[in-house]
């Protein structure tokens, strides 16, 4: 069993990107700039914003950072994302999900233009990856292909089996993993004969949000298994989708949580500002 530390890859992805936003600064005269938009006081989301604006300043992304109230109008909230579509200076916008239930995150969100949505979760976007096209890919899937790549784990031809079929995770992993010529299968609550699908994956992916769902018996011998659940037990301690202790020596490969796919999620969001910024320019120059 090889173990695979997304800790140490996201280090060395971060690492990458200071040098690309100094030298975009050099050439350009301008940093890349990546604008959060929190709304509310969610304990988790104000964690996960506070994380990603420190990973800005690690890396020379200037991030523009604004909070609304819980009270915020649609409207309100609606104009200021136009702004920020429109400011030169900002290459990708992120609003913080979820929103307050007042307001319409779909017409939110459909409001950053494609170019600038760095989470990769506008129907554009996602329909371009269904295509085969090029544009901006979800950031926790995109993490999980750039573990398999930078540890040459061959996807071509084999058979890949994904847990979960959310827009954010599951269905976007499935079309990655099918662009790189893997067999693709698709397993969620209503699939039959689960255990069965799981045992010919070469390759599992877990996102079902479900605590060591993934048991030693469902686990084919030689297994890549890659663990994007993120869950607490009782005891307070965090814990994937699958139960790593029983399962590790089963598989060629696995990712630990925490410290496997987690901190490739930010690094991947990093890397879709910067690009927006360098595609951005381009366009400008051409």
């Amino acid at each position: 069993m090889k173990l695979i530390d997304g800790k140490q890859t996201a280090a060395q992805i971060r690492s990458e990107l200071k040098l690309r936003t100094a030298s975009f600064e050099q050439r350009y005269g301008k940093k890349v700039g990546l604008a959060v938009v929190l709304i509310g006081n969610d304990p988790a989301s104000q964690v996960y914003v506070r994380n990603k604006i420190t990973a800005c300043q690690e890396t020379g992304i200037r991030s523009f950072a604004h909070y609304l109230p819980e009270t915020v109008t649609e409207q309100e909230t609606l104009s200021l994302i136009r702004s920020l579509a429109e400011d030169d200076n900002i290459h990708g916008i992120l609003v913080q999900l979820p929103l307050p239930e007042h307001l319409n995150a779909d017409k939110i969100l459909s409001t950053i233009p494609a170019a600038k949505d760095v989470d990769g979760f506008l129907a554009e976007n996602i329909g371009k990856l269904a295509l085969s096209e090029e544009g901006t890919v979800a950031c926790t899937p995109l993490g999980v292909m750039e573990l398999l790549k930078r540890y040459q784990i061959s996807l071509c031809g084999k058979r890949a089996v994904v847990l979960g079929r959310s827009n954010i995770v599951g269905r976007p992993m499935a079309l990655l993993l099918l662009n790189e010529d893997a067999t693709v299968t698709v397993c969620h609550s209503k699939t039959q004969n689960l255990k069965e699908e799981c045992l010919r994956a070469d390759i599992l992916v877990a996102a079902i949000g479900k605590a060591k769902f993934v048991t030693n018996d469902m686990i084919k011998t030689g297994a890549v298994v890659i663990d994007v659940g993120i869950n607490r037990t009782d005891d307070g301690k965090i814990c994937g989708d699958v139960d790593f202790e029983n399962v590790k020596e089963k598989c060629s490969y696995i990712t630990p949580v925490p410290g496997g796919v987690g901190p490739m999620t930010i690094a991947m969001l990093l890397t879709n500002v910067v690009q927006a910024a360098e595609k951005a320019q381009c366009r400008n120059i051409y």
